[in-house]
């Protein structure tokens, strides 16, 4: 009787250790290991190892478990039987006592141990992993293959996660628990959606490209640049459909600069890279990782010009939108006096009419930026104007990488002054095209291409 409960305990104790065991290898990745092993810990290079392998060694560590749970529970049952007289008692009592023990010291105690203490019990659990392998593992082996013959299946999956849903889940539980930032987690998110998202979804449009026409020379060319705040333009023939090639700044000052101003933009041209609509986001990044560009021309299923994609946009899918350190945070409607305010472009028209107690009847545009466009029928660039409801609307500021209206300025029109749509000074020098519909900072160029770069 002594002996049944001492080899009960010493099984018990086993499975304890072994159940313990297999959550930390479990838990542990190969990262995790490899790091481990360049800190120099006890035991991390059989740790290594094991982790390469950790579905054949997992078997070993799960078999020799079950063997010592089987043992324990025999071994009680004998040592109940012993104890108490009749057929049904003891068999109640049995399995009473094993259901506990089997929960509280095989189940749940030693895979919470395993669990939040993972390192430690993995590094101390790795070289009995390795040696139980090497005593058990034909037979092991042979149990596996015995398991497939019941089971068949692809085994044990390479990794701790199934499906990319799952890794997904561990990542918004991270967020929760407060182990990676919210942005961080947005991230990660949006690592995952890039494959899902195609180029027609973060390209800019067609109708909000900058172009220059290809008679045009290498001054004009040179005064679209500084107006538009870019550094590529798209070059085009006959109409947007016609892309020729693509126009650099530098290209361009060099040029004017060597006494060329009167030099065809044709000449100075770059090849353009077309795609097609439907190319997945992240394939595309690669391709211009590879060969170094930073545009590609959208082509649609017809053949046309559907926009245009450069490298920021791929990369704002990912962080978020980019500003630069010209933009500032501006308030809704600044009184200027005077009778003159300066108003955030994407202020709706209706609070600026009330604001200003005026009747604005526009229901085609919402912002004060969408209603200059148009008004004017385009895209507006730095300085555009319009009269609407006896207000001078003018495109004050540009921001953000897509070039949009950041503020207009709205002044009262006196009684008596004549309606009209003011282009700003200049516009028809610049050498743009009639798709030439974007808007400028009024600075310098920054490395943009089309909206965004």
């Amino acid at each position: 009787m002594t002996q049944l409960v001492i080899i009960s305990l010493l099984g018990l104790v086993l499975a304890f250790a072994l159940s313990a065991a297999e959550a930390s290898l479990q838990r542990t990745s190969r990262v995790r290991a490899q790091e481990l092993l360049e800190e120099g810990r006890a035991g991390s290079r059989s740790l290594v190892t094991v982790v390469g392998d950790s579905a054949a060694y997992l078997s070993v560590v799960s078999f020799v478990r079950v063997i010592a749970e089987m043992t324990t529970a025999v071994l009680v049952t004998i040592a109940v039987h012993r104890t108490l007289d009749g057929t049904w008692t003891p068999l109640l009592v049995s399995i009473g006592i094993l259901a506990v023990l089997s929960f509280a010291l095989v189940g749940v105690s030693p895979r919470t141990l395993g669990n939040q203490h993972s390192t430690r019990v993995a590094l101390l659990a790795a070289p009995v992993a390795i040696g139980l392998r090497r005593v058990l593992g034909p037979f092991a082996k042979l149990l596996v293959v015995l398991a497939n013959a019941v089971t068949p299946g692809k085994g044990y999956r390479d990794g701790p996660f199934e499906s990319e849903s799952e890794l997904r889940d561990l990542v918004d539980l991270a967020g929760e628990s407060s182990l990676i930032e919210a942005g961080e987690r947005q991230m990660i998110h949006s690592v995952f959606e890039l494959g899902d998202t195609l180029a027609r979804e973060v390209m800019v449009p067609r109708t909000d490209m900058v172009t220059i026409d290809s008679d045009r020379v290498a001054k004009q060319a040179m005064n679209l640049f500084l107006r538009s705040g870019y550094s590529r333009i798209p070059v085009t023939g006959e109409d947007s459909d016609d892309v020729l090639g693509l126009l650099y700044f530098k290209d361009v000052v060099r040029r004017v600069n060597a006494g060329g101003p009167a030099t065809p933009v044709t000449e100075i041209m770059r090849p353009m890279p077309f795609i097609p609509e439907s190319k997945p986001v992240d394939a595309l990044l690669r391709e211009m990782q590879r060969d170094q560009t930073h545009f590609a021309l959208v082509i649609d299923e017809w053949g046309g010009t559907a926009g245009l994609v450069t490298i920021e946009d791929i990369i704002e899918e990912i962080v978020g939108e980019i500003a630069d350190e010209y933009d500032r945070e501006t308030p809704d409607i600044e009184d200027l006096g005077d009778g003159r305010w300066r108003v955030d472009a994407t202020m709706d028209i209706d609070d600026l009419a009330d604001h200003l107690d005026v009747s604005i009847e526009e229901d085609e545009v919402d912002t004060v930026g969408g209603l200059i466009g148009k008004t004017i029928g385009r895209v507006p660039i730095l300085g555009s104007t319009c009269e609407v409801a006896g207000l001078r609307l003018t495109a004050e500021r540009m921001a953000g990488r897509r070039h949009r209206i950041a503020t207009v300025l709205v002044e009262r029109v006196e009684p008596g002054d004549d309606d009209h749509e003011a282009a700003p000074t200049g516009e028809h020098d610049t050498g743009e095209s009639r798709d030439s519909r974007e808007p400028s900072r009024g600075r310098e160029p920054v490395e943009t291409g089309s909206r965004r770069e």
